[in-house]
């Protein structure tokens, strides 16, 4: 029975798998349908016109997909390529709609004149969210063509929006370590020409000293009309504090200034302080051990006697000898060091037996 039903579902297995062949064959042989020509490069958004040309006054049907959920677009007629920005588009005439659920849109698009001359291109953008940008070519009929600028096998950047440090300072900069930054901006190629890798000259400058310069290559490529966010690491030396400002060029044309202030290290402050009390008191101490192991063995206590009182434990301290020390006693006696033995009481002396009647 395990053999027979085994068998079975091998065989109800093969026939559908030859049935799953025969209905992709199929598949196959069906004429498929024209996909629609989309701008697109790879999986990325997509857009088609209605028509390639049209005349001023007209309208096109623009619709895309690939596009981000709910996005909302911008569509442009845009002259010279789109190059120099949105500057050289018609914007009074430009429409916004949203993608739907599925990323796709259409819609409705006057054509109008760009005040740049042709060749002109329909500029889909998002407005929000995750840049994503799309240029279809487009003829305006009756609008003047003229070539694109020549900017000499270079592109233009161009500073487009404000600079701002990111960054704090950290424990170790409070005793003197080197504050660093990132300076960050966002920049544009208004050239005709695409920049690869370029190389940018930062500089920082503290009061009114000029600028220290090194060049910086930031690591991208930014096609004509294409923007990007430049992030570049700045660093002052150690102990640094003070006004500064950060200075950004590119092909030796100024493009960023950023002031910068820098708080003072007070933890190299309090250093100095610590070691003006610690050093003296050392050396004070070391002074001190060094005098009292270098001073002559014996006994410096002064025999004392207060007046008009009996005597105490220390009235009479024994000598060497272990009797009580006499005149002579205090007279052969090694004086003591005047700053490590307080100076003694004066020393009434002491009675004869011929002043006793």
């Amino acid at each position: 029975m395990l053999r027979y039903g085994y068998g079975a579902g091998r065989a109800s297995f093969s026939a559908y798998g030859a049935l799953a062949v025969l209905a992709a064959l199929f598949a196959l042989l069906l004429p498929q349908p024209a996909a629609p020509a989309f701008a697109a490069d790879g999986d990325g958004p997509g857009v088609e016109l209605s028509r390639q040309r049209a005349e001023r006054g007209g309208e096109i049907t623009v619709s895309g997909s690939g596009w981000r959920p709910r996005a909302l677009l911008m569509i442009l007629v845009c002259g010279q390529n789109m190059i120099g920005g949105t500057d050289a588009c018609a914007n009074s005439e430009g429409r916004a709609v949203t993608a739907g659920a599925g990323g796709s849109f259409s819609g409705k698009l006057p054509v109008a004149a760009p005040p740049k001359p042709c060749p002109c291109v329909v500029h889909v953008a998002t407005v929000t969210g995750e840049r994503a940008a799309k240029d279809v070519p487009f003829t305006v009929a009756g609008h003047p063509t003229a070539p694109l600028p020549d900017s000499g096998g270079r592109g233009r950047l161009a500073v487009l929006a404000a600079t701002r440090l990111e960054g704090d300072d950290g424990v170790l900069v409070f005793f003197g370590a080197p504050p660093s930054r990132r300076l960050v901006f966002t920049v544009g190629n208004l050239g005709a020409a695409t920049v690869e890798d370029p190389v940018f000259r930062v500089g920082v400058a503290h009061g009114l000293y000029a600028p220290r310069w090194e060049e910086r290559r930031w690591r991208g490529t930014l096609k004509p009309g294409e923007k990007a966010l430049v992030k570049l690491d700045v660093e002052l030396p150690p102990g640094a504090h003070g006004d500064y400002e950060v200075s950004v060029e590119y092909g030796r044309k100024p493009m960023v200034s950023q002031p910068w202030d820098v708080g003072r290290p007070w933890g190299v402050t309090i250093f100095w302080i610590l070691l003006a009390v610690v050093v003296p008191a050392a050396v004070f101490r070391i002074g001190m051990a060094i005098v009292d192991r270098v001073r002559p063995p014996g006994r410096h206590r002064v025999t004392r006697r207060h007046s008009g009182g009996p005597a105490g434990p220390e009235d009479d301290v024994p000598g060497p000898e272990g009797g009580v020390p006499g005149p002579e006693d205090s007279a052969t006696a090694p004086a003591a060091l005047p700053w490590f033995t307080p100076d003694p009481a004066p020393r009434r002396p002491r009675p004869s037996a011929e002043e006793h009647p």
